[in-house]
């Protein structure tokens, strides 16, 4: 079993409360918008997986790509900063996400924490929503979730503070 803690959109803000959430966690994935200085802390406390989102400097993006296709366990996971979600995929993941999809299909960017399931593609859809401070958003969110084997499971959502 693998314990998984999202992230996105933290736009150079990382609360505390990160580190109390994400403390059993075996990695941290952040799905893009990191900003400065959050990618350096993440990676200090956990393993860490992600992509570039639109706000990020160069540097992010030469450590991070702008897709990011892996396994974890037996599930095929496919984490990109904007990808739309079930029914509105963005027109650069839409060929793939039909022809190819992943069980789980992550992205940040709307600031909008949800958890869909795509029955056309069999395949989950995960946003954090936003963690940071910058933004629309009213509430800074986290998910927290389990893969173990090709099952992903025992998913949370976390509230971390107002904006």
């Amino acid at each position: 079993m693998t314990k998984i803690g999202l992230i996105s959109d933290t736009h150079s803000f990382l609360d505390d409360a990160v580190f109390k959430h994400f403390a059993d966690c075996d990695e941290i994935w952040h799905a893009g918008d990191f900003g400065d200085g959050v990618a350096g802390k993440l990676a200090d406390f956990k393993p860490l997986r992600g992509v570039y989102g639109n706000i990020d400097t160069q540097e992010i993006r030469s450590e991070f790509p702008e897709h990011l296709r892996f396994n974890c366990e037996q599930v095929d996971v496919w984490m990109t900063h904007i990808g739309g979600y079930p029914g509105r995929y963005s027109a650069q993941v839409k060929p793939e996400i039909y022809t190819k999809p992943p069980m789980l299909f992550i992205t940040g960017h709307s600031h909008i924490l949800k958890v869909m399931f795509d029955p056309k593609n069999k395949s989950l859809h995960i946003n954090p929503g936003a963690a940071g401070k910058t933004g629309w958003h009213k509430v800074r969110t986290l998910i927290r979730f389990c893969i173990s084997e090709e099952k992903i499971h025992t998913l949370e959502a976390i509230e971390i503070g107002n904006r």
